[in-house]
């Protein structure tokens, strides 16, 4: 007998539940995850797609964005009023299937509610899930509590996805099987840009595209920009990114003697943040650990090549189309940009590659390649 919530799924639109931790909000310029409103339009487009939003904002409403209808469940009691609120929508009409971006708590919804209601869950894992790094507090297998409910999460789920090849290691070192599926930019708001030669000022435009936190390591970012400093080279960085440490990492810069040579912007829009890009001659990843990241491929698609720490796209895409270097060593990473910086041909070479790649997998290939897992699990569960 074929389970109720995939009848429709082999013949005709499916109703699909998404659950996300945030980045829809309203504006749909501030507080957004491009990359993931593009998937979601994408979906709307031949599907009936919910968001539940589990942090967008502190109280329950609703609001259409991106052709979608979003949920925001609000800071009380989040997980079991995210499984009323699909329970409730899927007793009116049935859901199909059920989505989490990341896994954690969004995760641990969509495995739920489909272990609840009967229907296929799909875990997509986006983030620090999988990793432990006690020493700055973050990743959800630092303790016991976090191991045990990651692995009953994924192991729940009907299927597993992940944006790059690091992360699908990272599940196969647990014995889960999971499909490499990375969130694309979307070429119609962000076009492709012809890679550029760098100008004659003699100046070396860097950029860096991240929150400033632990996680994104600012601090080894700026001792490698410090040995570059000492080596003589000329160079001026923009850093993008909400502040999370109070301003730590712009006193840091200023004690480095850095801030001449350096602009702190804050969160930008991504109509503000392109000419910004396009300004740059490289992009700088210092991150500890991604699963992406989604400012490496938005530089790609823009003509910037990247440099930077062994992590997610980084690491999987070096060294023809980055360069990656060990994560925290801010020597190396001085090396690696001065090595790009010295070079026009390599760096052109890198910027190449990296645009082939970035537009190869852009946002219609991944709502492509969701599409046809829905469908795959639906049919499986047949």
């Amino acid at each position: 007998m074929q389970p109720f919530g995939c009848q429709r799924a082999l013949t005709t639109m499916m109703r699909i539940a998404v659950v996300v931790p945030g980045g829809v909000d309203q504006s749909g310029e501030y507080r957004v995850i491009p990359a993931l409103l593009a998937l979601i339009e994408r979906l709307s487009l031949h599907n009936e797609v919910h968001v539940f939003a589990l942090n967008q904002e502190a109280k329950p409403r609703e609001w259409h964005l991106a052709g979608a209808r979003i949920h925001n469940v609000g800071q009380r009691y989040t997980r079991l009023q995210a499984l009323r609120m699909i329970r409730a929508l899927h007793r009116r009409s049935p859901f199909d299937l059920v989505h989490a971006i990341w896994s954690g708590a969004c995760g641990q919804i969509a495995v739920t509610a489909g272990k609840m209601l009967g229907i296929p869950s799909l875990v997509h894992v986006a983030g620090g899930e999988l990793v432990a790094l006690p020493e700055i507090g973050f990743g959800g297998r630092q303790s016991w509590r976090g191991r045990t409910r990651e692995a009953l999460v994924l192991r729940a789920a009907t299927a597993i996805t992940a944006a790059s090849g690091p992360m699908i290691e990272l599940l196969a070192a647990l014995d889960l099987q999971a499909q490499r599926l990375p969130l694309g930019v979307d070429l119609r708001t962000w076009p492709a840009r012809v890679p550029p030669r760098r100008n004659g000022s003699g100046v070396a435009r860097l950029i860096h595209v991240a929150s400033l936190n632990r996680v994104k390591d600012q601090t080894t970012l700026l001792r490698a920009l410090a040995t570059l400093r000492t080596s003589g080279l000329n160079f001026h960085i923009d850093i993008v990114g909400e502040d999370t440490l109070q301003g730590a990492i712009q006193a840091l810069c200023a004690q480095l003697g850095l801030s001449a040579r350096t602009r702190f912007h804050g969160f930008l829009t991504q109509r503000q943040l392109r000419p910004v890009v396009e300004s740059a001659d490289l992009m700088i990843v210092s991150s500890r650990h991604e699963a992406g990241p989604l400012a490496l491929l938005e530089a790609a698609v823009a003509g910037v090549p990247t440099v930077g720490t062994a992590v997610g796209h980084v690491q999987e895409w070096a060294p023809q189309a980055a360069l990656a270097v060990p994560v925290g060593d801010s020597v190396e990473l001085a090396g690696a940009i001065r090595r790009v910086l010295e070079d026009e041909e390599l760096r052109l070479a890198i910027a190449h590659e990296a645009q082939r790649r970035a537009t190869r997998e852009d946002a219609d290939y991944t709502a492509a390649r969701f599409q046809a897992v829905y469908s795959s699990i639906c049919a499986r569960r047949s």
